[in-house]
């Protein structure tokens, strides 16, 4: 390898493929380095969740009545959480990690369509489904529950929110990579860029899998 390195910087040329002793590019080892410090801060947030889950004294509350104040008077609301939505939602972003993966094979072979098509389809999974989490926000907060309202508001909140907020990261740097392929410079030796962007999306997706029914489907 270190021949190779030195034969390619003799012939002129700059390796940017920045190889380390692990025989994986830095960037890569760097993108693996980030995701797994964000897995343990995903990790507090959910055990957070979890230990709280329950302990609300006042509603609104994820699945069943409850006490809460609405209007400056006390009533009854119904359970808040609307699961079809929600499920619909999961499947799109389960389904954009596939069209991710399209899209980069269609990048390391040079096929600019593949490439465009699903690369596109990937950014509007994405943009649907921060498109749903705003929404949700909205009608839980006109149904009452505000950040400080309960212990269920706060981490519930705080949890998807910062899951919502990577999501909105992730189409931010996938619509980056759509623009540089429209304009043809998202070339098979760019593929990595393409790479590390869906390894980032591959891990929001996957966190969403564990929030999905602990926060959901879980009673």
């Amino acid at each position: 390898m270190a021949h190779a390195a030195t034969a390619h910087a003799d012939s002129g040329h700059v390796d940017e493929h920045h190889w380390t002793s692990t025989g994986l590019n830095s960037r890569k080892i760097a993108i693996w380095g980030f995701i797994g410090s964000e897995c343990l801060f995903f990790a507090s947030l959910i055990s957070t969740y979890l230990v709280y889950k329950g302990k609300s004294l006042v509603g609104p509350l994820p699945h069943t009545e409850s006490q809460c104040m609405l209007d400056g008077k006390m009533q009854t609301c119904e359970a808040i959480f609307e699961i079809p939505l929600v499920t619909f939602g999961t499947a799109v972003l389960l389904f954009s990690s596939f069209f991710v993966v399209l899209a980069l094979y269609g990048a390391q072979k040079g096929d600019r369509k593949m490439l465009l098509t699903w690369l596109s389809a990937t950014v509007l999974c994405g943009l649907f489904f921060v498109g749903m989490q705003v929404y949700e926000f909205y009608h839980f907060y006109h149904k009452g529950l505000g950040y400080s309202t309960n212990l269920f508001g706060s981490t519930f909140y705080t949890l998807t929110g910062f899951h919502g907020s990577h999501v909105t990261l992730g189409v931010i740097w996938l619509s980056t990579m759509l623009y540089l392929a429209v304009r043809g410079k998202l070339t098979p030796d760019k593929s990595l860029n393409l790479e590390m962007a869906a390894l980032y999306w591959h891990f929001v997706d996957v966190v969403w899998i564990v929030i999905f029914p602990v926060v959901y489907l879980m009673r």
